[in-house]
Parts: C-alpha cells; structure tokens; sequence
C-alpha cells in the first residue's frame, strides 16, 4: 500500500529525517513513536505533499504510484486521507460543498444530491452528530471534540484507502476518544485501508488495534515492534535509544 526508502527530508534548511524507510501493506495498522520535535508529523505532512517539506533523496510509492510526482490533490483523489492533531477552521465553505464537490472531482460528474445528502445523514446518525453539521462551515465555531467528529465524517464520505492519524487524541476527553477510535474501527472493519497513526500513548495504540511500532530516533526508525514495545517506551521513556535529535520544524509540530 504505501513504501517509503531511504527517505531524507529538510525543512528550513535543517535535515529533518534521513534513510527513513517504511513499508505499509493493506489493511495493516502502524504506529510511529517518539519524543516530541523529532520528526513524526513531518512523515505526516511528506506523505499529503506539504510543500514546506523538500525532500532530497529517497521515494515514496503508494499503490503502484509515485507519490512524489503527485500533487497534494491528487494524493487525496489517490485515497489518502489526514485526520489532523488539529483541524483548521474554514468560515464560509460547508461541510455538503467541500464533500460534494470532491466527491464529484473523484468520480468525473456531479454527485447525486438526494443520494449525497442521503448518505450524509445517514454518517451523521452513525457518528451522533446534529444533521446541522451537514450545512455547517468546516470546523467553524467547533470545540476539539467536535472537529475531531466533523473530520470523521469527511473520512466516511471520502471512503479513503489510507488513514494517516496525527496525534488523533489531542484535544478530545476520554468519551470523545473512544468515540473517535470506535468510529475508525468500524471503518476499517468495513473498508480495505490501512493506517499509520502517530502518537504517544499506548492506550490509544491498543483501541485502534495497532499491530505494528517503529521508534523514531535521529531522523529514522531505529525500532520495530508491537504494542509491547509501546509499553515499554510508557515504563521506560526514549532514554534508551541513543542519538535522539530533537529538531525543530516551526511547525509546532506535537
């Protein structure tokens, strides 16, 4: 599904990750570890074609594609999809014209209206949201828990095939949490995809059954495992992985 080698990225003019390398195939569930500043959101933001993100060497393949030649549109129109540490507020574009029109960009012609709005209330009734929200602006005037709920439903209209989770836990309380991972759960259950989720947490990692850990450290993975290996980072901390480099890519990254 998606394949990542020897990977070198700058931000800045500052060497961010380097020989970074990761292979995700279908319907896996990887997490990436780490302290903060060294470099996990920058995966994130390579991955969608964040243009502040040059990289240098290396490649990314995404079902038989070449990501890098893609353009930050058509990586979404590839079916790749990232639910944001925190989703931006957009005033004056609505839910239903952003999720119509990409939908109709994907498929070549105008969505249905009846079959669209049909569809998204029915998300709505799945994800306990007010039918408001069809009509609301993206995010506009939403609390951290609502907007991490509006991204949900902009992932089950979308359909993705790959779901890259970027601190999904930040700004939500434990009941929104397990909604959240809950509602990613049944996704995937009901659709091909695969996930890479970055965070901190074991227990996060644990409800959104992740199988696999790599530890990030001076730029690349230095560690593999499963949630074990998540445990042992919450008992122990990152002190054992020798030349961390904490970076900085002025982007408040975690």
């Amino acid at each position: 599904m998606l394949t990542i080698k020897n990977l070198s990225v700058d931000v800045d003019n500052k060497n961010i990750l380097k020989d970074f390398n990761l292979d995700i195939k279908l319907n896996e569930v990887h997490a990436i570890m780490g302290p903060n500043g060294i470099g996990k959101s920058t995966i994130c933001k390579v991955i969608m074609g964040d243009p502040n993100y040059l990289v240098t060497t290396g490649s990314i393949t995404f079902d038989s594609k070449n990501l890098l030649d893609l353009s930050v549109t058509d990586r979404a129109r590839a079916g790749i999809f990232l639910l944001n540490q925190t989703p931006i507020e957009i005033p004056g574009v609505t839910n239903a014209e952003m999720l119509r029109l990409s939908l109709s960009q994907r498929q070549g012609s105008m969505v249905s209206i009846f079959e669209f709005n049909k569809k998204m209330e029915a998300i709505c009734k799945k994800l306990d949201i007010p039918k408001s929200f069809i009509h609301r602006g993206i995010n506009e005037g939403m609390s951290g828990g609502e907007r991490k709920k509006n991204e949900l439903l902009h992932l089950w209209m979308l359909e993705p095939k790959f779901i890259i989770l970027d601190e999904v836990d930040s700004g939500l309380d434990v009941d929104s949490l397990k909604i959240v991972c809950e509602s990613i759960n049944e996704y995937k259950k009901e659709h091909n995809c695969s996930i890479l989720i970055i965070s901190h947490h074991p227990e996060i990692l644990k409800m959104l059954k992740c199988e696999y850990i790599h530890i990030l450290s001076d730029g690349s993975i230095v560690e593999n495992g499963d949630l074990t290996l998540a445990d042992k980072i919450e008992k122990e901390g990152y002190k054992t992985y020798s030349g961390i480099n904490k970076v900085s890519d002025n982007q408040n990254e975690e």
